[in-house]
């Protein structure tokens, strides 16, 4: 019997004591997961740790009231104790019209298979050489001064999920990691900057070396950075901050923000948002996605989305509960946790490439900034106000010149996102991955 098995036995298990016990209806979740983290700085070792977590959830209804419990024991004794407090909220708590788990009918009942597992575990002395060879291939670049460390992992996770309509599914997915952030300059002139890449398989991470390699250079470019007088000009987007923009997107089309009416894009659905060259995808059945998974956390199944559609916005992200509230179906976007009920969330999130190169999409800018980094939370999800911290590097004449710092971007949204052209430079480095992009008509307000 697989770990998988034995997993939805054991929630299988739980759920019939829950129905015994006096739920309408009930759901198990159970994580598990592995992990080692290696962290060095100056190549001193500072942490080397192995760590392995279980966690299970359950959730019972008693007609239209729900209560949520979780335990890391799975001890039978402790399994009772479980299901006596959760009958024992979910009888107390205000009525939810809109909670409930799926019709028998709507659940998935076949899969496909991800390509999520690594099955090679890495050694500890692979992961402390893989952030040894980052730091030492950063702090050999020329100008850098300091280093704040490089790190190494690897983890391994599975999920498992049953329900009392019949479904019962689970998958497992594996990761590995390796980053490194150093300094360059000295004095009130330094500057820091890193890089990383992640994989769900290590043969597809990229080199330590070249991750080490652009983190130094990164770092170095940045020395000597200016303030910028305010301006209205382009921003151009590095990759690393234009998903960014993708993910403010995401925030504003899901199901809870559109049933409380609290989105800018409430009654946009079906509307031109970007130009017709524009397509966003969510796609949960990428292999080797880092984000992919096979059904979704209510085992409804999931599919390939187009979100945004030539620059039209096609649906909202949904949950069953937020389904409900708007009279709809479940999109397959519900995220699930062993201690809070589920909700819609993307899953490998990207802005399709354009036909453009970086440098193509910057030649006729006269002034302008390229953004390598953004700080603040300063989106307002009610009206689409927009306003970050920056730094990065002054465009002129369609060239990156001389780098830039302590300046605040700004603009609105929906006109962002009316404005914006994308290159043709997609990577997939994470769970949300965008290209280069570039936003005409911002303000850029500095010293």
């Amino acid at each position: 019997m697989t770990a998988t098995d034995q997993a939805l036995d054991l929630l299988t298990d739980l759920i019939a004591r829950a129905k015994r016990a006096g739920a309408d209806h009930a759901d198990g979740v159970l994580f598990e997961g592995i992990s080692i983290a290696h962290a060095q700085r100056l190549g001193e070792i500072e942490k080397l740790e192995r760590s392995e977590g279980y966690d299970l959830g359950l959730r019972v209804l008693v007609g239209k009231r729900q209560a949520i419990v979780s335990s890391n024991d799975r001890s039978a004794t402790a399994l009772d104790a479980l299901v006596e407090r959760a009958i024992a909220m979910a009888r107390v708590v205000p009525e939810d019209e809109f909670c409930g788990i799926a019709a028998p009918d709507e659940i998935a009942r076949d899969w496909p298979k991800l390509d999520m597992v690594d099955p090679d575990e890495p050694a500890t002395s692979v992961l402390i050489e893989r952030a040894a060879r980052a730091e030492a291939a950063a702090r050999a670049v020329a100008g850098v001064t300091n280093s704040d460390g490089a790190e190494a992992s690897w983890s391994m996770s599975r999920v498992a999920l049953v329900a009392s309509n019949g479904f019962a599914g689970g998958y497992a997915g594996s990761g590995h990691g390796v980053s490194v952030s150093v300094i360059a300059g000295t004095g009130d002139g330094m500057e820091r900057e890193s890089d990383w890449s992640s994989a769900v398989y290590g043969a597809d991470l990229e080199d330590a070396e070249l991750v080490g390699r652009r983190a130094g250079e990164r770092a170095v470019r940045r020395v000597g950075a200016r303030k910028m007088p305010t301006a209205r000009v382009p921003v151009v987007y590095d990759p690393r901050v234009a998903s960014g923009l993708i993910g403010h997107l995401a925030g504003a089309i899901s199901g809870p923000s559109i049933a409380r009416k609290t989105s800018f894009l409430k009654d946009k659905l079906g509307q031109q948002l970007f130009s017709s060259a524009i397509n966003i995808i969510d796609d949960p059945h990428r292999q080797r996605g880092h984000r992919s998974k096979p059904f979704d956390g209510e085992g409804i199944a999931n599919r390939r989305r187009a979100l945004i559609e030539n620059g039209v916005l096609t649906t909202w992200l949904l949950d069953l509960r937020s389904a409900r509230q708007l009279g709809l179906k479940s999109t397959g976007h519900a995220a699930r946790g062993t201690s809070s009920p589920p909700g819609p969330s993307t899953t490998n999130l990207y802005l399709e490439p354009g036909s453009l190169s970086p440098t193509a999409l910057m030649a006729d800018i006269e002034s302008g900034l390229y953004i390598t980094s953004l700080m603040g939370q300063g989106v307002n999800g009610v009206n689409g106000d927009y306003s970050r911290g920056a730094s990065g590097f002054w465009i002129e004449k369609g060239e990156i010149t001389f780098p830039v710092n302590e300046i605040t971007v700004a603009g609105n949204l929906i006109e962002m996102f009316r404005n914006l052209t994308a290159a043709n430079d997609l990577e997939f480095r994470g769970g949300t991955n965008a290209p280069t992009v570039r936003i005409d008509g911002m303000t850029v307000a500095g010293a």
